[in-house]
């Protein structure tokens, strides 16, 4: 018997018959633990094995790295032969990436004409007026609020920021944005929304939103792209359907163009990303907007004990906004669903590390267990008692490897030797190491290369004398010194020779107090990087930087201890013991 055909013996009917569909779109509205990756994974294969379909012609959408990579092992283990190219499958933000480079030299740049009123007369010879480039960097989430703030210092940048994402998830520019401005609050959101836009293009960054906004744009401006798109994609598969947005919900209507083979995987009950953008109707409306779309419900639970699924059941019942379905538990009765109440935050506390404790001594692995809050900010008290009682522990989504500052400024390296025109890059490296460059003599560098309408980078190229006027003879020579660097930098081919140079060359200066934790750091990130030129040789370093700008605090590899951390979090995670 062929790997597919044990794989398919093993579902049950609705499972099976999920699977099994072919043409036409399909709702899995799937309950908790009722194998719906694995009625996606076999689907997928079966498509490929069996339906002969080529694995170039299916595009299977998650919402989160370890998801994709887990359901493409899943998927590629049940088929009878390799393939020389498997299907793409992959998160949202990552199919986003993957269509950028190839297409966003064709987006319309509408920027210039909307705000120039906005931004001065100076945006008429612009750089931003120039076409995105291929060789966009994305941008990480606190380098996007240090640009907002060096914009303006009117509202934290944290407002700034969850304004212009609810703008982009919306599809809004900033011209279309200015409409719903009415308070002088919003008028200023947006008037910063417009500059950052400017900035963005200038030096040919990206944010995190703007790998689906901008590849909704070209969907929407370009019908040839989008058919194109289609045409290519001729089956389509999403998980996790009701945490979509406005946005993702228009793209799939893009890619769909051509056919409607649109199966959709979720659970209405399960919708936990309102606040994000996440908008229930996609999957309450999905058979009234799909023509013949036909619905299976996975309603069989693997996961649980019947109690559980008695209570969860029961108090579920009351949503008004489902579809509707009634999960049965295939375990049976495990006895009755302990409710533990304490008396404050430190009983509590207590309580979790002694339960924990005596569930190590008993032979559990601490990566069995985790530990749910409703806030990261509630997580102190649980820290503490975990420590407390020497229970090794990791709590996720907290500030992670990447955002260390020592880090973020080696990063800031890598992305000019990208992009010598990146200055938001090179103005966090300017000093770093040392360079005896102040403010005053920073901003006369900034303020011609303004005038000139280039990067910094470019003006020390381009106008030699005049940038030595500004910087003075001791500046000029060590800017140019790196500018030297990061051009050597750019041509060597062999990433793990590259890194060694810059290793070499950029020796970062600490206090005492802190030299051995932050320079541990750093070589722990050069090993990082030289294994992952060793793991993918065809890779370059731009996409060395946008995986790292793509990955989620759920993809950290957590070792053998307790994971703490927000329900949100734990998203698609699995574990034996849960607090």
């Amino acid at each position: 018997m062929s790997m597919i055909h044990k794989a398919l013996s093993s579902l049950n009917a609705q499972q099976k018959e999920a699977a099994t569909h072919i043409d036409g779109a399909l709702l899995i509205l799937a309950g908790a633990g009722s194998g719906k990756t694995k009625t996606l994974t076999t689907r997928l294969a079966y498509l490929i094995d069996e339906v002969g379909i080529p694995p170039s012609s299916t595009l299977t959408l998650t919402f989160t790295n370890k998801a994709a990579q887990e359901m493409k092992e899943r998927a590629l283990s049940l088929l009878n032969h390799s393939l020389q190219a498997p299907p793409l499958l992959c998160t949202f933000h990552k199919f986003g990436l993957l269509f950028l480079r190839f297409f966003i030299t064709s987006l319309d740049s509408p920027l210039c004409e909307e705000n120039s009123k906005d931004i001065g007369s100076h945006s008429q010879n612009h750089p931003s007026c120039n076409q995105r480039r291929a060789n966009f960097v994305v941008l990480d989430s606190e380098d996007k609020k240090a640009i907002l703030k060096s914009l303006s210092k009117a509202m934290p940048p944290s407002y700034f920021d969850s304004y212009i994402s609810c703008m982009k998830n919306s599809a809004l520019s900033p011209h279309q944005a200015a409409i719903h401005a009415h308070s002088p609050e919003e008028k200023l959101m947006n008037r910063i929304y417009a500059q950052y836009e400017i900035y963005m293009q200038e030096k040919n960054l990206l944010d995190f939103d703007d790998l689906l906004y901008l590849t909704y744009k070209i969907l929407q401006q370009r019908s040839d792209i989008a058919m194109q798109m289609s045409q290519k994609y001729q089956y389509i598969m999403v998980d996790e359907y009701q945490d979509t947005n406005e946005l993702q919900y228009k793209i799939l209507k893009l890619l769909c163009s051509a056919h409607d083979n649109l199966c959709v995987v979720g659970d209405d009950d399960q919708s936990i990303y309102g606040w994000r953008g996440a908008d229930i109707g996609n999957i309450l409306r999905f058979s009234q907007e799909l023509s013949g779309a036909k619905t299976i419900k996975l309603e069989e639970n693997y996961r649980s004990s019947e109690e559980i699924l008695s209570a969860a059941n029961a108090l579920i019942s009351h949503n008004t906004q489902r579809l509707g379905k009634h999960l049965r538990s295939t375990r049976g009765s495990q006895g009755a669903v302990n409710v533990i109440e304490n008396h404050d935050e430190i009983d509590e506390a207590l309580f979790l590390s002694k339960d924990i404790a005596k569930l190590l001594q008993h032979g559990e692995r601490a990566s069995e267990i985790a530990i749910l809050f409703r806030l990261n900010a509630l997580s102190r008290s649980v820290e503490e008692g975990l420590s407390r009682a020497k229970i090794p522990y990791k709590l996720i989504g907290a500030q992670r490897f990447y955002e260390r500052s020592e880090i973020k400024d080696i990063l800031s390296y890598l992305r000019l030797i990208v992009n010598l025109d990146d200055d938001f890059s090179f103005l966090r490296i300017i000093n770093r190491p040392k360079r005896g460059i102040g403010k005053v003599t920073q901003g006369r560098l900034e303020q011609l290369a303004l005038s000139k309408g280039v990067s910094c980078l470019a003006c020390l190229q381009d106008y030699p004398e005049e940038s030595r006027l500004a910087l003075g003879d001791k500046s000029y020579r060590e800017l140019s010194k790196l500018l030297g660097h990061l051009q050597r930098w750019r041509e060597q081919r062999d990433l793990s020779e590259m890194i060694e140079d810059v290793k070499k060359h950029i020796q970062f200066e600490f206090s005492p107090s802190d030299e051995v934790d932050r320079q541990g750091n750093l070589d722990e990130f050069y090993g990082m990087f030289v294994d992952y030129v060793r793991l993918y040789p065809s890779h370059s370093l731009e996409e060395f930087l946008n995986d790292l700008a793509l990955s989620s605090p759920s993809d950290e590899v957590v070792g053998e201890c307790v994971s703490a951390m927000s329900v949100h979090s734990a998203k698609g995670l699995e574990f034996k013991h849960v607090y």
